[in-house]
């Protein structure tokens, strides 16, 4: 590649917690939206995903894992920022963040990668799916400071993902929505012989339809990013639903 083909590349960096990320074979058919995200773009658009299972801003600091994404981030990429799962777990002190930690964490994010002069996209956490009385029920207590963050900072790009996926999943109801998440009944897949019922972890299916909410509201707010997708198979603009 050349020096200037690699002047014009760009990347999109994914900092997050286990709904973004990447899995093991053994969690599948576990999946972060970050996957199928990740096969959106044009050719010359690289998608690193920093995400990972079970981690808070906290401790994706303290394990290095932001100044890797730092170490690598270049004028002109963009890095998408998700945490919030894992920071208001009080109960689990290996990753819990007080509230005041949480702010001034995503805070420095941003910062971080606006003095690199790259682009910070802020969302909030997706929803979990909790039904009560046949609505999801907000189960969030971080998803203010993020939106706080959101409208001090006009300049800042900002995806209400909670909102987004809570209104999604409620238009499903309860049935329908279960299918997206990890809800497996016993002896059908090798990882889970037992079965699983996790309202909280999306399935392939699950991660597909989040990865594409996040790149409507992309488009929908005219985000530069949304100018940089696959250019499509011919054929498939016979296709038609």
């Amino acid at each position: 590649m050349s020096l200037t083909s690699q002047s014009l590349a760009l990347t999109i960096h994914l900092a997050g917690d286990s709904t973004m990320s990447i899995k093991d074979p053994k969690d599948y058919p576990e999946t972060g939206w970050g996957v199928p995200f990740a096969t959106f773009f044009a050719d010359d658009v690289k998608v690193i995903n920093y995400a990972k299972n079970g981690r808070s801003t906290r401790t994706f600091i303290e394990e290095g894992r932001w100044q890797t994404l730092m170490n690598n981030l270049q004028a002109g990429d963009y890095v998408f920022i998700q945490f919030g799962h894992n920071d208001e777990s009080v109960k689990k002190k290996d990753r819990y963040t007080t509230p005041e930690q949480y702010k001034a964490n995503l805070q420095r994010f941003i910062a971080d990668v606006r003095q690199k002069q790259a682009s910070p996209v802020l969302l909030s956490s997706i929803t979990r799916r909790y039904f009560k009385k046949g609505v999801i029920q907000p189960t969030h207590p971080y998803v203010p400071i993020v939106r706080d963050i959101a409208q001090a900072d006009p300049s800042l790009a900002f995806i209400d993902m909670e909102q987004v996926t809570r209104d999604y999943f409620n238009a499903l109801g309860d049935e329908l929505s279960a299918i997206r998440f990890m809800h497996i009944k016993a002896n059908l897949h090798p990882n889970y012989p037992n079965g699983v019922r996790d309202d909280t972890h999306l399935n392939q299916f699950g991660a597909r339809e989040v990865a594409q909410l996040v790149l409507l509201q992309l488009k929908n707010s005219q985000h530069p990013l949304s100018q940089k997708l696959r250019v499509v198979d011919p054929k498939h603009l016979k296709l038609h639903y």
